[in-house]
């Protein structure tokens, strides 16, 4: 079994920017596909972006160029920094590690964007 921990969310401004890091406890994070989801108010899941064990990476279209999916091996954990962030990128992030069958899903750190 492996758990999945968000952390980093918050509140900031428009034009600010936040770090997110997704923890695998019980595994190690280089193994697993990574996906970066997002949640708004009222609205469906999405996937934001993704880092693969290869590292290929994939962004949404509206995400691209101002947020950066990475692997931190030595503190086993993916980051998701996010630069110039918008009030539409309000929402709960949650963290999906896949590997083969296995998918393990954290709780959901809030991202919160207003002046």
């Amino acid at each position: 079994q492996v758990q999945v921990l968000e952390s980093g969310g918050g509140l900031v401004q428009p034009g600010g920017s936040l770090r997110l890091s997704c923890a695998a406890l019980g595994s190690r994070i280089s193994v697993f596909t990574v996906d970066w989801y997002r949640q708004p108010p009222e609205k469906s899941r999405e996937l934001v972006a993704q880092i693969t064990p290869d590292g290929s990476t994939y962004y949404v279209e509206d995400v691209r160029g101002r947020f950066t999916i990475s692997r931190d091996s030595a503190a086993n954990t993916a980051l998701l920094q996010m630069n110039s962030l918008k009030p539409e990128d309000t929402a709960v992030y949650f963290c999906k590690v896949t590997h083969g069958n296995y998918q393990f899903w954290g709780q959901g750190t809030h991202v919160t964007v207003s002046s």
